[in-house]
């Protein structure tokens, strides 16, 4: 496993990071979940990446990952950078949402007990709300990491404007954000306009998720959608009318230029989101472990040509999911 300072801090995290958002809550196959998790950190994969609400049903992946290292790793939890977030809908009511002060405090200490840990490593807010002033939001962080129940605060999803602000904030009070969590992807380049040079600015670290566009920057989708697919799941992000023949057919010259390199698509993917030094870490998903073990196949070659990158860019032309 290669690994990378997180900005200006002294932590390190490995290159590539595995992400609980899907396949790890109870409705998914336990044992999967736990074979995936161990294998994981096998390879070098020391941070597990959570949030609150991640299931189905919200709360259910961080309990069902405090079990796996409770009975499993608990022997290695220094050796692990765990992390947890909140900031969407968590339970109902007025202060299972949002950013409020009341909503954080109260998630951290609900996640902790889910999870069975003392302090999360990282704790992110989960998303900029613009009915909480920015100050209670990244107060309750300062106060949390004051408090022991963190040891690092982090951004995900905040416009770049109110990310100055926030970061401003917590520099003052030396509890500055180590980490931004954005989407970034081949199909999702958004973050070269403004956070990525944001993050440099402020030292922060930047960690992609959703480098494969839930799936669609792999060879899945070449053939029409698989039954077992997240495009086919009506309770998914994905939807069908999203994979178009003029994206399919992007994905396909893609891969024609992955199969070059001695790639698949999925891991040529994964390398080209971390072609970016700012770029800290990549969160992956996966169903099961060999799923995993391709994503992590990427680390054998991150390097790309000026003429690969330009061909990259000249099939993409602007496509975005």
């Amino acid at each position: 496993m290669k690994y990378a300072f997180c900005g200006k801090s002294g932590l390190q995290l490995p290159k590539i990071s595995l992400g609980l958002w899907h396949n790890f809550g109870y409705v998914d196959d336990f044992d999967e979940a736990r074979n995936m998790i161990l294998h994981a950190f096998e390879q070098g994969i020391t941070h597990i990446d959570i949030a609150n609400n991640y299931g189905p049903p919200p709360g259910s992946a961080e309990s069902n990952f405090g079990k796996i290292l409770k009975e499993n790793l608990a022997s290695h939890r220094d050796e692990m950078i765990i992390s947890s977030k909140a900031g969407y809908l968590m339970w109902d009511g007025p202060y299972g949402d949002g950013s409020s002060r009341k909503y954080l405090i109260a998630s951290i200490n609900q996640s902790l007990k889910r999870t069975g840990l003392e302090y999360f490593d990282i704790f992110y807010s989960h998303r900029y709300n613009a009915s909480t002033p920015i100050e209670e939001t990244m107060q309750a962080l300062v106060d949390i990491v004051r408090q022991g129940k963190a040891l690092y605060v982090g951004l995900s999803n905040y416009p770049a404007d109110k990310a100055r602000i926030t970061m401003d904030y917590l520099n003052a009070r030396d509890v500055p954000s180590i980490i931004y969590q954005g989407k970034y992807s081949m199909l999702n380049r958004k973050p070269e306009e403004e956070i990525l040079s944001v993050c440099k600015e402020y030292g922060s670290g930047f960690i992609a998720f959703s480098p494969l566009a839930q799936g669609v920057l792999t060879d899945k989708y070449l053939n029409g959608i698989p039954k077992d697919s997240r495009a086919s799941d009506p309770t998914g992000y994905l939807r069908p009318e999203q994979i178009t023949d003029e994206l399919v057919e992007k994905v396909r010259k893609l891969n024609e230029i992955a199969q070059q390199r001695g790639q698949t698509m999925a891991e040529m993917a994964v390398a080209w989101t971390l072609r970016d030094e700012r770029v800290t870490s990549v969160i992956v998903g996966a169903r099961n472990v060999k799923q995993l073990q391709n994503n992590l196949n990427s680390l054998n070659n991150l390097s790309f040509t000026q003429e690969e990158l330009l061909l990259i860019d000249n099939i993409l032309d602007g496509a975005t999911l």
